[in-house]
């Protein structure tokens, strides 16, 4: 690899180092090393299999742990190949494979079909519903990398992307598509709005230089005082409806319980509070920490499970 820059999204002294120098460019290219994008698309497929089928469902949510590395790579391989000539340019993402001269654009388009092929061979395994709602979300994760060019919210394109797991999930347990897993899904559309934005905190002044655009950019340009304040709304929005499908589905006889709700909700107010918009490693920690927001989530429905309608 070239050398890394002050500011760059490359862990250079993490485990990848110790693979193969021909393989290591991969593992960059697919961010195994910044495994929090795996994270937080499959975070809403867990939580939709829990919620319809539970604990018991553990080869269910093991087959989408592993779609959602397959996937996230193919994702973020297809945004490298795409930004190619934008990454070069920003302090952030210089240091990334192509941009870097560290692999070819035609050994990732090959790496892209396998890594396609892969994830086709996993979704044949579910139902055609499932496959079906597979092939829908590839529109989107092809497109996704476009947005950024063309509107200044492509963290809303992302929203639409990255919560495709909720609906696909719902579907592989119970075979159908109802209002809860749709409700599910534009819950996690505005989570997702939220913790991006405060993601694309860090890259608004190279974005400004090369003409990207982001909602974290036309808040602070043409809100500067409310960004906070619109960023709690988008997390409100998105507790309300997810508390709403929990409330409903599992049905828990013992209300006490929901008093635990107020955990995740105090850990995005936690976020929004303490975000320094102007800090690189204060806003990437506030959205590395919804890996943990999203995982207390899954330990609160398995809690109430006990006391719900999922056994």
């Amino acid at each position: 690899m070239t050398s890394k820059q002050n500011h760059t999204d490359i862990i250079t002294k993490g485990w990848v180092e110790y693979v193969p120098t021909f393989a290591r460019p991969y593992f960059y290219l697919i961010r195994l090393d910044r495994p929090i994008g795996t994270w937080l698309l499959l975070l809403p497929a867990l939580w939709a299999i829990l919620l319809s089928g539970g604990v018991g469902e553990w080869r269910l949510m093991a087959l989408f742990a592993v779609g959602a590395i397959i996937m996230r790579g193919a994702g973020c391989a297809i945004n490298d190949l795409w930004d190619r000539d934008l990454d070069g340019k920003i302090e952030r993402t210089a240091t990334r494979p192509i941009p870097s001269g560290d692999v070819s654009v035609k050994s990732v388009i090959i790496f892209i079909l396998l890594l396609l092929l892969s994830g086709l061979f996993l979704l044949v395994q579910l139902d055609i519903e499932v496959i079906i709602l597979g092939f829908l979300s590839l529109f989107f994760v092809v497109l996704y990398p476009l947005m950024k060019r063309i509107t200044w919210w492509p963290q809303a394109f992302l929203g639409l992307t990255f919560n495709f797991g909720a609906l696909m999930g719902w579907v592989a347990v119970t075979g159908e598509l109802s209002l809860f897993p749709i409700l599910l899904y534009v819950s996690g559309f505005f989570w997702t709005l939220g913790y991006d934005t405060i993601y694309a905190m860090q890259d608004r002044s190279d974005d400004a230089l090369v003409g990207v655009k982001s909602s974290a950019r036309y808040l602070v340009e043409n809100f500067n005082k409310y960004t906070n304040k619109i960023i709690y709304l988008f997390y409100f929005i998105h507790f309300i409806l997810f508390f709403s499908v929990v409330f409903f589905v599992l049905k828990i006889d013992f209300y006490a319980l929901y008093g635990l709700c107020i955990l995740p909700l105090l850990h995005l107010m936690w976020q929004v509070r303490t975000m320094r918009i102007d800090n690189h490693k204060n806003t990437l920690r506030r959205f590395q920490s919804n890996r943990d927001y999203g995982l207390l989530w899954c330990v609160l429905i398995v809690i109430f499970s006990l006391y719900g309608g999922v056994s």
